[in-house]
């Protein structure tokens, strides 16, 4: 859930009254909202920097409010007053609308351009003006967006530009690093593309976005008809078309491979700050020219009407309303309704309600807007008894029997390398149905394990210097592949125990399984019927020969134990004999 820093004087202004901070946090409620904490600039800069020193800082009171993560609107001093406004009733809900000039601004698309991000949205606010305080909103809207929607800019990314020191048509290309040379943001000389990945190398913000298009052969870069860039997406604007106190006309361009999340972004940006052009509410579009020749027009500020029935909604809250009543409600929430025949009611959802997909998202916004605490409690017409899990039942009675045994419980990673499950244990990775990672992060992360040995052995090469012996176990789920699942792999519930010592242990373990058994009330089979369970010889490379059995129950192979091989006890970092037990806990449900 992304987080706002507002001023508190600022903010009460904006509202045109002044409330005290558990009236505020109520109405916060009320909303749907969460007063997070109240702090000061120089309180909050003394956090970041781990000291008591933050030169500069005043002491004005700031809000941090928690926003619900699809509620982009509301991620703007702007955006949050102007649906405070509305859900007060102090104010309509604004009417947004683009107007297309006579010989709009144009953005032409090369080819090149589908090799790394494919889309590009744009906007034009005329006419604005920028105070410091919003023009600091402005910047911060763009970085929770750049966080939220965008995905740290791997998804979309926002540049904004003084109109008035460019000139289209504007030209979205992309370019060998070499080809690419100007001054990024803030900075006196020019530099290449391959330069700029150097200079933001170790930078505190933008060394997170590099990666993004650091390996491809050409980057995106956004030209005038002058030749002049103005960015270098996802990475840095450049410096000479830099927003400043006295711009009066905002570019607004998003790069994107998600087409649908850039139109989001930018029309959640003109929203918010149209409110400070000279026409509010209105922003003027961008002709967009695709390679193909296809041209759309941008921003769209589409509105679109839901129908919903009244009862239904009644129902799924809990409350009773006339549809006069609800619809009021959805006003509240800068959701224009009104009643049509039926009982059922026609909402109005404007460019900036994104987050409204479904029916039910109204349904909740009728539920807020009558305020959650006002919805009468009832008993429910059915009682149901809960009842645990039958397998993590069966877990839980095994887990207790395992620690009288004196052995010790672990809970480790269910990612693994591949190495852990493969070469590690004597096997290879492809002749194991293992679910593998697409882009793991890192090599320690790269399937998800299909057996618990691994991280047992890892956890003990983890503990070598306690007192022997080392006696562990764990029941947990692996992963196996399999193509019959509508996800493609399925889940296991396994037990597995590890004895480390001086000495081999197999009678240790054995000890174990046969006690096992025992609480599970399965007896040992003496003519391998098809009840009971036995041990059958067998070979395995992760287990020293002659020193390994499969065990059988129901005729069915159910797990494995045995003495580990020498050659996977090196590989694991340890250097005395280890016993263990591996069985799949499934069969005796």
């Amino acid at each position: 859930m992304p987080t706002i820093a507002v001023k508190r004087d600022l903010l009460f202004k904006a509202l045109g009254k002044t409330y005290s901070e558990e009236e505020f946090q109520n109405l916060c409620f009320e909303f749907g909202l969460e007063l997070d904490d109240v702090t000061t600039e120089k309180q909050m800069i003394a956090k970041e920097q781990g000291s008591e020193q933050s030169t500069g800082a005043s002491e004005e009171i700031i809000y941090k409010i928690d926003i619900p993560a699809n509620r982009y609107d509301l991620l703007s001093l702007e955006g949050l007053v102007t649906g405070l406004l509305v859900f007060l009733n102090k104010t309509r809900v604004p009417c947004y609308n683009s107007i297309k000039p006579m010989v709009p601004e144009e953005i032409v698309m090369k080819k090149e351009c589908l090799k790394v991000r494919e889309h590009i949205v744009a906007a034009i606010l005329r006419d604005i003006t920028f105070t410091q305080d919003s023009y600091n909103s402005f910047i911060d809207l763009q970085d929770k967006l750049h966080q939220t929607i965008g995905r740290k800019r791997s998804i979309v990314s926002i540049g904004t530009h003084d109109l008035d020191t460019i000139k289209g048509p504007f030209v979205y290309d992309a370019k060998p690093p070499s080809d690419i040379r100007f001054k990024p943001l803030n900075q006196t000389k020019e530099y290449t593309g391959e330069e700029i990945m150097e200079l933001y190398a170790h930078h505190a913000q933008l060394k997170q976005y590099l990666p993004i298009i650091k390996d491809s052969p050409v980057y995106p870069i956004i030209y005038d008809s002058n030749g002049i860039v103005l960015s270098l997406p996802p990475i840095i604007n450049g410096n000479h078309t830099k927003i400043t106190l006295n711009t009066k006309n905002v570019l607004i361009e998003c790069t994107a491979t998600d087409l649908n999340k850039a139109k989001i972004t930018v029309d959640t940006i003109v929203c918010a700050f149209s409110v400070y052009c000279a026409k509010k509410y209105t922003t003027e579009t961008v002709k967009v020219i695709y390679p193909d020749n296809k041209i759309f027009y941008y921003p769209e500020l589409n509105y679109r009407t839901e129908e919903i029935n009244s009862d239904n909604a009644m129902n799924y809250i809990g409350i009773k309303k006339t549809p006069e009543e609800i619809a009021k409600l959805l006003s509240k929430m800068s959701l224009e309704a009104s009643v049509k025949e039926k009982d059922n009611i026609i909402v109005e959802i404007p460019p900036t309600r994104s987050d409204v997909l479904h029916p039910c998202d109204i349904y909740e916004d009728i539920a807020i807007a009558h305020g959650y605490n006002n919805i009468d409690k009832i008993f429910p017409e059915i009682n149901t008894i809960a009842i645990e899990l039958p397998l993590n039942k069966l877990s839980d009675q095994l887990r207790e029997e395992l620690a009288r045994a004196s052995f010790t419980e672990t809970l480790t990673f269910s990612l693994c390398s591949r190495d852990d499950i493969s070469e590690k244990i004597g096997h290879k990775i492809e002749d194991i149905p293992a679910v593998h990672i697409s882009n793991p992060k890192t090599l320690e992360f790269q399937v998800a394990r299909t057996t618990l040995l691994p991280g047992l052995l890892k956890t003990i090469a983890g503990n070598k210097k306690m007192p022997l012996p080392l006696k562990l176990f764990e029941i947990s789920d692996i992963v196996l592949l399999d193509p019959t699942m509508d996800v493609g792999a399925r889940n296991k519930r396994h037990l597995c125990a590890v004895y480390y010592n001086k000495t081999g242990g197999f009678e240790i373990i054995h000890g174990l399984l046969d006690r096992i058994m025992q609480v599970l009330e399965v007896p040992w089979s003496t003519d391998k019927t098809d009840t009971g369970y036995y041990l059958r010889a067998a070979d395995d490379p992760t287990f020293f020969p002659k020193r390994y059995a499969e065990v059988i129950y129901n005729n069915k192979v159910i797990g494995k134990m045995g003495i580990l091989h020498p050659d996977v006890l090196t590989k694991f970092e340890l250097n005395l004999p280890c016993s263990t037990l591996e069985i799949d806990i499934e069969p005796f449900l």
